[in-house]
This record gives structure tokens, C-alpha cells and sequence, in this order.
């Protein structure tokens, strides 16, 4: 199966050349259909530069990047940008934007409620549900454009524990292979960056750690945890899992 993802080498640099900023650095990754990886690294080690990258946000400086044209991307931020409008119209305007009538896209954007549990709060004003639920909006609004691929940036970090769970439930179900429907087609491919180690190992089947715009781990999300292998292989990452990182 072709990968969604390759990158080859990639670098992204920001500012001038003279005094740029190094986010990305010689990456080589592939991404397959299907997989679940997870982003881990402590803050500004590159993983919202990588997540912005693969959903076409930023552009390699140096380097590669091949993605699968045909693949429907999506992309969920950690605060979600909402517009002063119903919660069904934020979600119906993603389906309108992609070429749905809006008729259409309302009555989809009910189906895509009421999969994440508030179909209640349609003709609220969004902006001033809570922000687990507006977490879950834009999780909507994510899930009815059925994509192949769906990116997120810290999806539940500003979240509290109860709205955490919720959200963390719905990019489960939504990236399950058992929940897809019958068909010939991979599950949903889910590429996170989290700080929570617990929901990288519910979420995660492969982990990616990051440090200073390089990956120095790619493992299994078992062998990510092999507190043995690491300290054998890995030691940065070993003392990033241990929370001993300086």
C-alpha cells in the first residue's frame, strides 16, 4: 500500500536566512494508511511544525514532501476557531466550502451532531459553549467531511478531565478500524500531537519523538514504552518518558 505521507530529508526554517529559525530538521518519515501515530516531544521540539506540514500549512525549506492527492485531510487545532454562528452552521460551512449545497450541508451537519452527542446545542451560538464542547464541534465538523486523514494539535490539552475523556472517546471511535463501516477502504489515518503519555498509548500504534526539530525515536507504541529497549537505544527519549528531560 502507497504511504500517505513520505518526506524526505524535510527542513522547514522560519524568518530570514541570515537568522532563521530551525522548527523541522532533515526529517525522513512515511506515513501508511491506516496508522495512528503520535507526536511527542517537549514544547517547541517540532511537532505542530510537522503536523502543519503534512496538512499543507507550511512548506519545506530543504527537502521533500509527497502526499497522497487524493486523500481528504482535516485538521483539529487546540483551540478551534469558531465563527459567531449556530454550532450546525460552524460545522455545515466546512461541507458548503467543499462544494456541498448548503441545504445539504445543514441536514449533514445534524448527522455529524448528533455522532459526537450534541445535536441539542445545534442553533446554539457556538462561541459560547464550553471548550470541551466546542472541542467536539469541530470534531464534527471534522467527521462529516469523511476524511481519510485527520491531524491534531494538542486536541484536549486546555481541556479539563471530564471533556478530556469525552473528546478523547470520540478521535477513538473515529479512528478505530472496528467502528468503520464494511469496505474495501484502510480506517481513518490519525497523526496527534499530545504532552499526555496515557492517551498516547490508548490512541497511538506508533509513536514519533521529536527533539529540536529531529526525530531520534520511530517505534511501536509497545516498544516506545520499553523502558529496557530505550535505555539501550533511545536514552533522549527514555528521559523524556521519565519526565527527567532538562
Amino acid at each position: 500500500m502507497n504511504p500517505l505521507f513520505r518526506l524526505s530529508a524535510a527542513s522547514v526554517h522560519f524568518g530570514p536566512a541570515h537568522n532563521a529559525v530551525r522548527a523541522l530538521s532533515e526529517v525522513t518519515l512515511t506515513i501508511a494508511p491506516g496508522e495512528r501515530v503520535a507526536l511527542v516531544g517537549a514544547n517547541g521540539c517540532g511537532k505542530s511544525t510537522l503536523l502543519r506540514l503534512l496538512h499543507g500549512l507550511a512548506r519545506p525549506t530543504a527537502g521533500q514532501l509527497e502526499s497522497g492527492s487524493a486523500a481528504r485531510q482535516a485538521m483539529l487545532f487546540q483551540r478551534p476557531h469558531l465563527l459567531r454562528l449556530s454550532v450546525q452552521s460552524n460545522v455545515a460551512l466546512g461541507l458548503w466550502l467543499s462544494g456541498t449545497a448548503w441545504r445539504t450541508a445543514r441536514l449533514h451537519a445534524l448527522v455529524a451532531l448528533e455522532r459526537v452527542g450534541l445535536i441539542e446545542l445545534a442553533q446554539r451560538n457556538a462561541r459560547k459553549l464550553s471548550g470541551g464542547q466546542q472541542q467536539r464541534v469541530a470534531l464534527a465538523r471534522a467527521w462529516a467531511l469523511a476524511p481519510d486523514v485527520l491531524l491534531l494539535d494538542e486536541p484536549t490539552a486546555s481541556l479539563d478531565p471530564h471533556a478530556k475523556r469525552e473528546v478523547e472517546a470520540l478521535i477513538s471511535e473515529f479512528s478505530d478500524p472496528a467502528t468503520q463501516a464494511v469496505s474495501a477502504a484502510p480506517a481513518m489515518t490519525l497523526v496527534f500531537a499530545s504532552h499526555n503519555l496515557g492517551q498516547v498509548k490508548r490512541l497511538a500504534s506508533r509513536v514519533i519523538y521529536l527533539e529540536q526539530g529531529r526525530v531520534l525515536a520511530d517505534l511501536p507504541v509497545a516498544d516506545f514504552f520499553d523502558d529496557a529497549l530505550l535505555q539501550r537505544q533511545y536514552p533522549a527519549a527514555q528521559l523524556f518518558v521519565r519526565g527527567e528531560l532538562a
